[in-house]
């Protein structure tokens, strides 16, 4: 059994480690990239998906669950939509004589190993009851029938919330439907391995930004509830952490609250599902770190947010006391912003290979970090706490601003200088992917793993990586909400970032990657 430190060492990158795993892909054992449940009903609500007229730049420019930007929506979230959006097939290209479909957010490898689930009340199209959502077809499975809301609240810790805060700003217990992210190992493993425990909440990352984008810009109410019983939501949706497992929880809308009989008994259900390949292989460490990090029930989750905040507080995670020199960004406003939909921004999202060395602007720079590093709504981030990870960027090729490495300090929009850095330093940095160098700027969002699970134990882990993983996210929505502007998310080799950032990030590894510039 391990935790999370342990888990980090054992699957970190280098070049070293992966010339010694002497490991090549099996083609013809390659898992599909969506799951079929062979019996179940299916639920078509019908129409086609309806994305909100809201700019990207400030859809995604949400740091609470509150909506900023649109006036609160008095109708019930459009699940389709808000699906449709996160995780559907958005593009179809003919690639070398052959069709390939991408989907709204990136993911690694484009294995796409992430599903949403809605558990849902009386909301829209959809009578109450537990769904998945089907990416492939954009039709909904239907696991169970009734209203299951309570399960999930309870999980949560959140079924005093109602009387304790008020339907309207209560999370899980408050909203018509609460989406669950998990993630099947097998379809990462395939190719990734071990270090797919971590691959999981990078992709559930970016497609929770997205769903975070589309319902803030709709005018909803949203947030990532990380605490919550894992083995409650196992059972509701009829997993087997073995193979399938929940990562996080994102309620949507607010004013529905729960009835207090609507937490039904849940009895098993073990749905049949087609093969995902000819030979699928176990790798124990995933789902051994996933168990190891599990919260019992609802008041041991309750707790951990609660202690958290006590702790946070208190912590020096990620602050910087020095009197460096910084640098102040500028921002485009808010009123002169671009306007691209944020649905029409995730349908233009893409991968870009090539980058140009042709400079991108200041103010380009700086919008994209302002909107995407504005802080992630989640339940353990109440109030003014901060979050897990810090930013730093190898800068390349921006207006104005010398060639180096800096920190970004989102509140105040400053970089402070902490180093020197190259184009080749950088592509080495990135497993020799000199395309990283090519770009005008690298974004590597760090954490300090062993003080994270110190102070908040490996739940604190699963949260520090989604929450990088819903940068990264909000990072491709700001580069792509811009016309000249293209990005990508990289891997990278932990040990030599960790010892590149040193001795200023203090301990700080990375967990994501994201380059972005011009396209060449």
């Amino acid at each position: 059994m391990v935790d999370a430190r342990e888990y980090h060492e054992r699957t970190d990158y280098s070049p070293e480690r992966l010339r010694e795993m002497d490991f090549e892909l099996d083609e013809s054992n390659r898992p599909r990239p969506y799951k079929v449940y062979e019996e179940l009903p299916r639920v078509s609500p019908g129409g086609d998906p309806d994305p909100p007229e809201t700019p990207a730049l400030a859809a995604v420019a949400t740091d609470g669950p509150a909506p900023s930007t649109a006036a609160p929506a008095p109708d019930d979230p459009d699940i389709e939509t808000l699906c449709h959006y996160a995780a559907g097939v958005t593009k179809e290209l003919e690639i070398r004589g052959e069709r390939h479909r991408f989907r709204a957010a990136a993911c690694t490898g484009k294995l796409y190993h992430v599903d949403l689930y809605a558990v849902a009340g009386d909301c829209g199209a959809f009578s109450p009851g537990v769904y998945h959502f089907d990416p492939h077809s954009g039709e909904f499975d239907a696991l169970r029938e009734g209203d299951y809301r309570g399960v999930l609240a309870a999980a949560s810790g959140d079924r005093a919330s109602v009387a304790d805060r008020g339907a309207e700003s209560a999370a899980v217990a408050g909203a018509p439907v609460t989406f669950v992210a998990a993630s099947e190992w097998w379809r990462n493993a395939w190719k990734y391995r071990d270090r797919t425990y971590r691959h999981a909440f990078w992709d559930a990352g970016t497609i929770l930004a997205n769903l975070l984008a589309v319902a803030h810009g709709g005018g909803h109410r949203a947030e990532v509830v990380a605490g919550f019983a894992d083995d409650p939501v196992v059972e509701l949706l009829g997993l087997d952490p073995d193979e399938e497992a929940p990562l996080a929880l994102v309620p949507v809308g607010s004013g529905a609250p729960v009835p207090d009989d609507a937490a039904p008994d849940v009895d098993p259900i073990d749905p049949d599902e087609r093969p995902l390949s000819a030979d699928p292989v176990d790798y124990p460490l995933i789902p051994d770190a996933w168990r190891q990090s599990r919260l019992e029930g609802g008041e041991a989750a309750a707790s951990w947010r609660a202690n958290f905040a006590v702790e946070a507080a208190d912590t020096s995670l990620g602050e910087r006391v020095d009197d460096a020199d910084r640098i102040a960004l500028d921002p485009v406003d808010r009123e002169t912003a671009s306007a691209r939909p944020v649905g029409a921004t995730v349908e233009r999202r893409g991968s870009c290979r090539e980058y140009s060395h042709d400079p991108i602007s200041a103010r380009q720079f700086a919008t994209v970090l302002d909107r995407a590093l504005c802080g992630v709504p989640a339940d353990a981030f109440a109030g003014d706490l901060r979050g897990l990870v810090d930013c730093y960027c190898l800068v390349h090729a921006v207006e104005g601003i010398e060639s180096g490495c800096y920190e970004y300090h989102p509140g105040p929009d400053e970089l402070e200088r902490v180093g020197e850095t190259d184009r080749d330093r950088a592509g080495e940095l990135a497993l020799g992917q000199d395309v990283v160098g090519d770009a005008a700027v690298n974004v590597y969002l760090v954490a300090d793993v062993d003080a994270v699970v110190s102070e908040f134990g490996n739940r604190g882990y699963r949260l520090a990586q989604l929450e990088a993983g819903i940068a990264l996210g909000r990072l491709y929505l700001a580069t792509y909400a811009h016309r000249s502007l293209g990005g990508r998310g990289f891997t990278f080799a932990d040990t030599e970032v960790r010892e590149y950032l040193s001795p200023h990030a203090d301990g700080g590894t990375p967990m994501t990657l994201f380059a972005f510039g011009k396209p060449a």
